[in-house]
């Protein structure tokens, strides 16, 4: 089909088709707001609020400390970290929630430098990309000082591959790149990272929930990730980490806490780490937001009747190949152009966009302007020093559970008028609040 000649008719009969269709029932989404952010935080589900209100009302006011027991509190880090290993291709037992994504980045990447710090003094490179997402680089410069090592960033994946030597120690990637959507091949790049001899620490911040992932099949070392992006577990949700079995009881991370302990209830004053995962749990966990991530990790685990990862990835790849013939055929005359892989397999859930001259700048104003108008994505600055390889970007998620193909023609309708008419000009669209 031809994007020119794409309908909006022909988009509501390709809804009507959907076999997922039913998944957005679980979500209260507001209405005519069209939700192209769900990669910066998914939308609310409609079973979240009455849960959190049980563990309030009943848990809490009722129930109070018996809670740890009677309604299964203590296990809530394991329980959840459960149900996120079926959508990254772990086992039970492997994964934990606990912290925050940069916590836990902390903690996986300590770990991952202590061990080849012990294994061979002589490794301490630490490689990722210069538009790895901020927080990622900054716990690693952090433990580069602490650990005698060194960050190298590299501005193309193409320049990884020589980086593979034996002064690696660690390769830290986001698996998809928050900026441009890119999906690196997990199990290619942890091979040739153990062929060298180095470890391989994954942030699926932009893919656990978004794109099947497979950590066991990759042999990934460390993993981290994000619970509420496409794991919809609301702001500030909890994050998660993952550990390959091989390491899980060699593993020293560094924010030992007493709910990490082997015996917490003992109260000893000497630390014994669990076994496995439980050690990289730190403090006590925050149960109103896990109870509210498991809501949002449900969500997800209700595609699994109608094929789980694979149907979404299925649904997702269609959806955002569809905004990208979109914005090209009806916007490209007006400056659009695809900042993201256009290969639906080197893409994520997303789609990044940017602005030809003159209006390279314009990306801000023009998201205030579509977010006006019902459309939500949202704005990423480029980097002020290479304005030419790091371009300001229009960024846009693709939930496959809540979004649909009706949604991406409305959007890139919008897109086009904001754009024809020039409406992102007016001045309150110039103004910046604290977030952006």
């Amino acid at each position: 089909m031809n994007a020119t000649n794409i309908s909006r008719q022909d988009c509501l009969a390709l809804d009507q088709a959907d076999a997922l269709r039913e998944l957005k029932d679980q979500f209260d989404l507001p209405a005519g707001v069209i939700y192209l952010d769900g990669n910066s935080l998914g939308v609310l589900p409609r079973a979240t609020l009455g849960r959190v209100q049980q563990v309030i009302s009943q848990e809490w006011g009722q129930g109070l400390i018996k809670s740890w027991n009677d309604a299964g509190w203590i296990d809530l880090p394991e329980r959840i970290g459960n149900k996120i290993g079926r959508l990254i291709g772990a086992k039970p037992g492997e994964t934990i929630v606990a912290d925050s994504t940069s916590l836990n980045l902390y903690k996986v990447l300590s770990a991952a430098l202590t061990l080849q710090r012990q294994a061979d003094p002589a490794r301490t490179v630490i490689v990722s990309e210069r538009s790895n997402f901020p927080t990622d680089l900054y716990i690693a410069q952090s433990l580069a000082q602490q650990h005698g090592a060194r960050l190298h960033l590299v501005d193309d994946v193409a320049e990884i591959p020589a980086l593979l030597n034996q002064e690696l120690a660690v390769l830290m990637l986001t698996h998809v790149n928050y900026r441009t959507g890119y999906q690196h091949d997990m199990a290619a790049l942890t091979a040739a990272t153990h062929a060298a001899g180095g470890l391989a620490v994954w942030d699926l911040a932009h893919s656990a929930g978004a794109v099947p992932v497979d950590l066991n099949a990759a042999d990934a070392d460390f993993a981290i990730g994000c619970g509420y992006k496409y794991l919809n577990g609301g702001p500030g949700a909890p994050s998660f980490a993952w550990v390959n079995p091989r390491w899980a009881d060699q593993a020293q991370q560094p924010l030992v806490g007493w709910l990490g302990h082997a015996a917490p209830f003992q109260f000893s004053t000497d630390y014994q780490p669990a076994a496995g995962i439980k050690r990289f749990v730190c403090g006590t966990p925050a149960l109103l937001s896990m109870s509210a991530l498991e809501c949002g990790v449900d969500t997800l685990l209700a595609a699994e009747q109608f094929g789980g990862m694979a149907a979404l990835r299925s649904k997702s790849v269609a959806l955002t190949e569809l905004f990208i013939e979109l914005a090209e055929a009806r916007c490209g005359e007006l400056g659009v152009r695809l900042a993201s892989p256009r290969e639906a397999q080197l893409r994520g859930s997303q789609v990044c966009l940017s602005l030809a001259a003159p209006l390279e700048h314009a990306g801000y104003a023009v998201v205030q302007a579509l977010i006006a108008r019902g459309v939500i994505g949202d704005f990423r600055a480029g980097d002020p020093q290479r304005l030419d390889a790091v371009p300001h970007i229009l960024r846009f998620g693709f939930t496959p559970a809540y979004i649909g193909f009706t949604d991406v023609f409305d959007a890139i309708e919008h897109l086009r008028e904001v754009l024809s008419t020039q409406q992102w000009q007016e001045p309150r669209f110039a103004q910046k609040g604290k977030v952006t």
